[in-house]
C-alpha cells in the first residue's frame, strides 16, 4: 500500500482525500444493505433498560471497537429504529459533517474527510472511525433512518463561558454531553448510539489528578436515560500516541513533538474473556472500574487501525 504521508508531499489535501478513501473504504459499502446485520448477543439486556443514549467507552485507534458499533447500528437499523450515530470528532466540523452526510455516496466521503481528519495521528481520526461512517453513510443513501453528529468540544464561545466554572475537564465533558442532546432533541431518534473515550463514558464522578469532575455519560443523564459500557478486548494492539522511552521533561515547558510517539503500540488484554463479539451488564467481579459503567462490550483481539489521514513528514 502506498506511503500516503509521502504522497502528501506532492498531492494537495483535496487529491489526498480522494486518494486516501478510494484505498481505505470498505468493500461492501455499494451492495450493503441493513438487512444483512444482527444485533449482538444480550443486546436485549441493555434494550429492555429502554435507553435513549447508549454510551460505548472505547479504547482509541482499534479496528474492533468502531467496527462494534458499526455493526450494531446497521442492526438497529435493519429493524426500523431511527439512529443518531455520535462520533467524538471536533463539534466545531459537525456543519461539516452535516453537508457531507447530505451529498450522494459518491461525493460524501472525500467531503467528510475535509473536516477534522487532516493531520490527527492519535487514533481517534483512524481508518477504522472513517469506515465507520461511510458504512453508515452508505446504509443510510440505502434507506436506513441514520443520522450523525461530531460532538466533541466546546462548540462555540458561548458555550464555553457557560460551562467556564466547572471544575477540571468538567467544561470540556458539559459541552460533550449538550451537543449530543441538542443532536438528539434536533428530531425524533429511537436510540443514540455513542462512541468516544471510555474516561467519558464513566457514569460516576473521576478525577485525573486535580478536582472530580462528571464525565460526558454522567451529564448525558440529566438529558436521559443512560447506558455505559466500557470496550474490554483481548491482546493485541492500537494505535495510540505514548512518550517515547528516552523522553526528557522539563518542569514548566510543553513537552517536544519528539517526546511523543503516534504509533502501532501493543496493549495488553484480558484472557477471562472469549468468543465473538457480545455485550454484557455484569462486570467482572475483579474489574477495577465497577461502578462506573453499567457493563462492557467484548469484541475479541484488537489491532491498530491507522490515521486515515496521516500528518504530513
Amino acid at each position: 500500500m502506498p506511503d500516503l504521508s509521502r504522497i502528501a508531499l506532492a498531492l494537495s489535501p483535496i487529491l489526498l482525500a480522494t486518494l486516501s478513501t478510494a484505498l481505505h473504504a470498505h468493500p461492501d459499502h455499494e451492495r450493503e444493505t441493513a438487512s444483512q446485520c444482527i444485533l449482538p448477543p444480550s443486546w436485549s439486556a441493555v434494550a429492555a433498560r429502554d435507553p435513549q443514549f447508549v454510551v460505548f467507552g472505547e479504547t482509541h485507534g482499534t479496528n474492533e471497537a468502531p467496527a462494534f458499533v458499526s455493526d450494531l447500528v446497521c442492526a438497529l437499523a435493519a429493524r426500523g429504529d431511527k439512529v443518531l450515530l455520535a462520533v467524538e470528532h471536533g463539534s466545531t466540523y459537525d456543519a461539516g459533517w452535516q453537508e457531507a452526510w447530505a451529498l450522494p455516496k459518491e461525493q460524501s466521503r472525500d467531503a467528510v474527510l475535509q473536516h477534522g481528519w487532516q493531520g490527527r495521528e492519535d487514533g481517534v481520526a483512524s481508518i477504522a472511525m472513517l469506515d465507520l461512517i461511510v458504512r453508515a453513510h452508505a446504509l443510510k443513501e440505502g434507506g436506513a433512518n441514520i443520522g450523525i453528529v461530531a460532538f466533541n468540544g466546546a462548540r462555540d464561545d458561548d458555550q464555553r463561558s457557560r460551562f467556564a466554572d466547572l471544575p477540571s475537564q468538567g467544561p470540556h465533558e458539559a459541552a460533550q454531553a449538550e451537543n449530543i442532546a441538542e443532536a438528539a432533541a434536533s428530531d425524533y431518534y429511537d436510540t443514540v448510539i455513542v462512541l468516544v473515550g471510555s474516561l467519558h463514558a464513566m457514569k460516576a464522578p473521576t478525577s485525573i489528578g486535580g478536582p472530580e469532575f462528571d464525565p460526558m455519560a454522567a451529564r448525558l443523564a440529566s438529558y436521559g436515560p443512560v447506558a455505559t459500557l466500557v470496550m474490554k478486548h483481548g491482546d493485541g494492539s492500537s494505535w495510540s500516541c505514548q512518550l517515547s522511552e528516552d523522553a526528557e521533561f522539563v518542569p514548566g515547558q510543553p513537552l517536544p513533538q519528539i517526546a511523543v510517539v503516534c504509533a502501532d503500540h501493543p496493549a495488553g488484554g484480558r484472557d477471562d474473556l472469549e468468543g465473538e463479539p457480545y455485550v454484557s451488564l455484569t462486570m467482572p467481579q475483579d474489574d477495577a472500574t465497577r461502578g462506573l459503567y453499567d457493563g462492557f462490550f467484548w469484541v475479541g483481539p484488537i489491532t491498530a487501525s491507522p490515521p486515515a489521514f496521516p500528518a504530513e513528514e
